[in-house]
Order: C-alpha cells, then structure tokens, then sequence
C-alpha cells in the first residue's frame, strides 16, 4: 500500500505515519519544510510545499492508492481563544486542491479526519461544548470541516470522513466505539493513538465508505 499523508507534522498525523510504517506502507508527505518532520526523512517520499498547491499535490500523488488527511484549522496555542495560525478556509481550499489532484492521478479512495459536532452531529455534543465552540475559535474548525465533507459528498471519490470525539494525547490502546446517527450513543474522548490506528483499518478493510462514522473510545 502506497498511501499521501497530509497533515504529517501533526499530533494526530505523526501517529498516522508511524502506524503505516509500521504496516509496510510505503508513505509519501507534503510538509512545508522537511526539519518539521519527526521521522527519518529517508523512510519517506518528502514534497516539500503545502495542500493550498494543487501542483505539489499532484506530484505527492504519484503512484499513491490512497490518502489519509489529518489536516485542521490551526491557532497559535490550545487556548480556544487563540489567534488562527491557517487561513479561515484553508480546510475548504486544500481539499479542492485535494480532489482535483486526486481526479488527475487517478486516486479514488481518500479518508480524513473531521469531528463530532460537525453538521448533523451538532445537535449530539454537549450543551457546554456547543457553546465553547460558537463563542471561541475553535468555530473555525468546525465550520470547515463541514465544509470539506461537503466537498467530498459532491465528487465522485470513495471517501471516509472520520469524526473522532474530543482527542487526546493518552497512548493506550482501547476498544473504539463506532457511532452512526447518534448510535450508540458516543462517549466524551478518543486518543489521536486510536484515531490513526482506525483511519488505516479503515482503509485496509474498505470499511465506511461515504460515511462519517463518529468515533470514541468504550
């Protein structure tokens, strides 16, 4: 399996790529500058650039059969206040450069990582979180996550969006609860360990196609 991960300097895309190596994935990466990486860059394809370049894409894609993205609307800090570090639309824009790269290196299957909250799941999350997201800048996140599962909805690629609940950083291996509409109903957390451990199961077993399967941990 040769699959494009994007988002790989990330907390939950490093765990992506350790996974899949891991596996035996030959792993391709687009980061914006190589020394970010926390793998031996001789155990990857390195493109240096960024997803808002449709061209650089395209080259990442070359040979892959799939690609897994864990890119997020980026702030300065965890604070949910804090000042964005991406564009407002930089979820909305790299993906359609994502599906138009994807449409022209032939690769059909693509999964990415959105949240539960996100559209229909809004009315699932509790009281407190909706209000956290509507009056801090977490809301950035969630609008655009919306926004690219609705591109994915509209092509005509086989496409999983994954809807981890809140993430963290535990790294301990635990039986995943898949939700879909609200059932059963999901618990509060997930680690970004158990998240990228799914997305590839994922993609190994051809599971939730053009689907958004909300996940937690039992």
């Amino acid at each position: 399996m040769h699959i494009l991960v994007l988002g790989g300097t990330g907390r939950t895309g490093r765990l992506v790529i350790d996974e899949a190596l891991k596996r035996g994935y030959k792993v391709s990466v687009v980061v914006s500058h190589e020394y970010r990486l926390k793998h031996d860059p001789k155990l990857l394809d390195v493109h240096e650039g960024t997803p808002l370049n449709k061209y650089t894409l395209a080259e990442a894609m070359k040979g892959c059969d799939a690609i897994i993205s864990t890119l997020n609307i980026s702030r300065m800090s965890d604070f949910p206040w804090a000042a964005l570090r991406t564009s407002e639309d930089f979820l909305s824009v790299s993906m359609k450069n994502i599906l138009e790269a994807a449409a022209e290196k032939q690769v059909k299957r693509i999964i990415i990582t959105s949240a539960w909250g996100v559209a229909e799941t809004w009315k699932d999350i509790p009281f407190w979180f909706r209000w956290l997201v509507h009056y801090s800048n977490i809301h950035y996140a969630y609008y655009e996550h919306e926004r690219q599962e609705e591109l994915l909805k509209n092509s005509d690629t086989e496409w999983t969006a994954v809807r981890p609940a809140g993430l963290t950083d535990s790294l301990k291996e635990k039986e995943i609860k898949v939700s879909l509409n609200n059932s059963p109903k999901p618990s509060l957390t997930i680690s970004r360990l158990n998240t990228a451990k799914f997305m590839l199961d994922v993609l190994e077993q051809g599971l939730y196609i053009r689907q958004c399967p909300v996940i937690s941990e039992k």
